[in-house]
Order: structure tokens, then C-alpha cells, then sequence
């Protein structure tokens, strides 16, 4: 597990997918995320949203933890996002990015 802080001071918990199968089954078929939690897919530039039972919002980071992009509300089945250049994406809870004050341009810290 990973602990990154937001620049308004948020703590988020990550769990961490590094490898191919990590990434490949990243949060298919599994519960909702927990307010705060999220999972670190790495290295990702994009993702989809094929078996996923819930809606989710998917922040991409570059490899200082720099915010990309952050793409909110990604539907189950239906969503698909992309961010080229971007190291690593974390899948968040839908509504999660805002209600953390994460947006493009900022830069997360380790804790």
C-alpha cells in the first residue's frame, strides 16, 4: 500500500498494480473502492471499462506525481479514457477526484 497527500492535505491510500496481470484485471469485477482508496495502475497511459461494475474517476499522473488529467465519471461498459505521455493512472470512486480537490496540474506527495 502507498499513501499520497493532495496539495489541500487529503490522504489517499493506493493499492499498487505493477505488473501485466496486476493491470490487466485492475478493478474488474470487484467491489466499489472505499472513500479515499484507489487503486495505482503502473505504467498506464489509458484505460477501459469493460467488467467494471461501477463508475469510477481516473486521475493520470506523470512520474513526479504531477496531475495530467483527470477524467471524471467514467461509466461501467461504456467509458474508455486516454492520456498520452502520462506514467500512471489511479482509478478512484466516482465523485472521489473532486471531493479530494485533485485537479490537473498539481502534484502529489508521498506521505
Amino acid at each position: 500500500m502507498k499513501r499520497l497527500r493532495t496539495a489541500k492535505g487529503a490522504s489517499i491510500t493506493l493499492e499498487e498494480a505493477t505488473t501485466f496481470l496486476a493491470r490487466l484485471r485492475g478493478l474488474m469485477l470487484r467491489p466499489p473502492l472505499p472513500p479515499a482508496h484507489g487503486l495505482l495502475l503502473a505504467p498506464c497511459a489509458s484505460i477501459h471499462m469493460c467488467f467494471m461494475r461501477f463508475a469510477i474517476d481516473a486521475v493520470y499522473i506523470d512520474r513526479d506525481c504531477r496531475v495530467l488529467k483527470v477524467a471524471v465519471h467514467l461509466r461501467p461498459w461504456l467509458g474508455l479514457s486516454v492520456c498520452p505521455g502520462a506514467w500512471g493512472c489511479i482509478e478512484l470512486a466516482s465523485g472521489e477526484a473532486a471531493r479530494l480537490g485533485i485537479a490537473a496540474g498539481e502534484r502529489l506527495r508521498s506521505q
